[in-house]
């Protein structure tokens, strides 16, 4: 998710946008509890803040980005953890991400977002419809 810190939550603590933060912060931030944020940095292998001397965590620009959509997928749009997993390893997330960010409201944003979520939609259809039938 590189160049992605923009996309993660403003921080207005008088810090330079791409400062690190700690796990109090990022937690404030987005309303998690920062024992979920620990849970999670054990269920999604790319979440993986530096740690200091006494286990002091420090999230890069990239790794609240991450969090953010992280939060996103599971509280918002109703993923498992495993199916967001799944999601952020294929990079599927980061396509329509990128579509709806870069382009938001434009007749060639909807259609390049429908040329993106649509076969999504119907794989997943397919995948419901087959284990349905299985």
């Amino acid at each position: 998710m590189a160049g992605a810190p923009s996309s993660g939550p403003v921080f207005d603590d008088g810090k330079a946008p791409d400062a690190m933060r700690t796990i109090g912060e990022v937690a404030s931030a987005l309303n998690i509890k920062p024992h979920v944020l620990r849970y999670w940095e054990q269920q999604f292998p790319m979440l993986r803040p530096l740690k200091r001397s006494g286990g002091r965590r420090l999230y890069r620009p990239d790794d609240v980005a991450l969090v953010a959509t992280i939060d996103r997928l599971v509280n918002r749009e109703g993923y498992t953890l495993k199916g967001a997993k799944r999601a952020l390893s294929q990079g599927a997330v980061a396509e329509t991400e990128t579509v709806s960010a870069a382009e938001a409201g434009s007749s060639d944003a909807r259609e390049a977002q429908s040329v993106t979520v649509v076969p999504q939609l119907r794989a997943i259809r397919d995948r419901l419809a087959a284990a349905l039938n299985a």
